[in-house]
């Protein structure tokens, strides 16, 4: 009986109102859509002004300030990122102002995977945190680690 009551209680613990889900379902989308229209001010609007945006190159880890210097010259030539959703999923507690997410995405590289985290403030939900990852199969991995390797070993040189 005590592990049927633990096992509600996580299940319980672990999901999230239909009306979150939605709000934060909306906002990825339209901080999706806001950089492919190239629209800067929504886009950043839908981030916490101390996000972080985490890129695929190993050095791009971009605190807000610095991501809108890097990104604006994208944005400003009417053309930025298109990432299309292939499949996303949503995680909160209940009565938490934190969520987390990974999505699947059909980008410019290929499938890459985006996850992070959304904080609720009083202008609804925003992105706090995002990880961009481009996605190698399983059967390409061995190819790809030897493709990076004297970059990463340059850069874990440089870091040591």
């Amino acid at each position: 009986m005590k592990k049927i009551a633990i096992f509600i209680f996580l299940l319980f613990s672990i999901t999230i109102s239909a009306e979150d889900k939605s709000n934060i379902d909306q906002v990825l989308t339209q901080w999706h859509k806001a950089a492919s229209e190239a629209n800067f001010e929504e886009y950043f609007s839908l981030m916490t002004e101390d996000g972080v945006f985490i890129g695929t190159d190993p050095t791009e880890n971009w605190q807000n300030k610095d991501f809108r210097a890097f990104s604006k010259p994208y944005f400003d030539r009417g053309k930025a990122w298109n990432f299309k959703t292939l499949e996303r999923n949503i995680y909160t507690e209940e009565n938490s102002d934190i969520a987390w997410f990974d999505e699947l995405l059909a980008t410019q590289m290929g499938i890459c995977r985006g996850s992070g985290v959304l904080k609720k403030t009083e202008e609804g939900w925003k992105i706090a945190h995002y990880v961009l990852s481009i996605t190698i199969p399983n059967e390409n991995v061995e190819e790809a680690t030897a493709l990076k390797k004297p970059f990463d070993q340059k850069l874990i040189d440089s870091l040591d």
